[in-house]
């Protein structure tokens, strides 16, 4: 997790799996719902998820894959 001179982390995701816009909309909203997430941002061209706040990486990673989708984490 990177996190700035606010306290705020920084999170990106790998995501595998999405194959529509419909799929980056799910991914976003699961990993919105995360305890301490403040905003999740999802690029499905590159299939990457931005993630800010103080949730753990394990946790967005397990929300992802709740969802049906792969997830790694890349920055965080």
């Amino acid at each position: 997790m990177k996190t700035d001179q606010s306290g705020t982390s920084r999170t990106v995701l790998s995501i595998t799996g999405m194959t529509c816009g419909g799929c980056a909309g799910t991914v976003t909203r699961v990993l919105q719902k995360v305890p301490g997430v403040t905003r999740a941002e999802v690029d499905l061209a590159s299939a990457r998820a931005q993630v800010e706040g103080s949730a753990r990486p394990a946790d967005l990673v397990a929300a992802a894959e709740g969802a049906g989708f792969g997830a790694a984490v890349l920055e965080g």
